[in-house]
């Protein structure tokens, strides 16, 4: 694992904020809580959803930051929290969704667009692609390309093993080049 600044700042305010800091664990949410929110509003896509999960997340880590005894895992730690509760908070919904209003919000606001260039018009068709996935392959594209995570990253925050990470992100590029042609991934 690379040790940036931001991680080894991380692991002080862990350490810090596991020796009672108040001041620590509001530094280390300031730190963490843009991640947060964006991979929960990448599996929910719903913005208030991510919100509201983003909290339950917090809450979660604030309960268990004291069992941590590597503070270089709390990175790691804090994304499958996020994912946890985000799978919680879909499978609690699951009944009062009606399936597809996400893509057709999605696609109302696509259609909508003016001028669409030819390079906003391939964007486009991948973006819809991407839409039209499964929660769990669009959390594995934004795990790897968006948060640039690596395959052994991506296991243990989705708690898979390497071999299913590497198989289902080759599936799923074979998926997008099938439904959008040449463009490049």
């Amino acid at each position: 694992m690379k040790r940036d600044a931001r991680q080894i700042l991380t692991e002080l305010l862990v350490l810090r904020s596991q020796g009672g800091s108040e001041r620590a664990f509001r530094d280390l949410h300031e730190l963490w809580i843009a991640d947060v929110q964006r991979m929960a509003v990448a599996k929910l896509v719903d913005v208030q959803a991510a919100r509201e999960v983003a909290q339950e997340v917090w809450v979660t880590i604030a309960r268990g930051l004291s069992r941590i005894q590597d503070p270089a895992c709390f990175p790691r730690w804090a994304l499958q929290i996020v994912h946890r509760r985000s799978v919680d908070w879909i499978r609690r919904r699951q009944c009062e969704r009606r399936p597809g209003v996400e893509l057709e919000k999605f696609r109302a606001g696509v259609d909508g667009e003016e001028g669409v260039s030819s390079a906003d018009s391939e964007l486009t068709n991948l973006t819809e692609a991407i839409a039209e996935l499964t929660g769990s392959d669009r959390d594995l594209l934004r795990l790897f390309y968006e948060s640039g995570r690596s395959v052994a990253e991506i296991s243990e925050i989705l708690e898979v093993p390497i071999g299913t990470v590497k198989s289902r992100l080759f599936a799923v590029r074979e998926r997008l080049k099938s439904q959008i042609g040449k463009v490049k991934l």
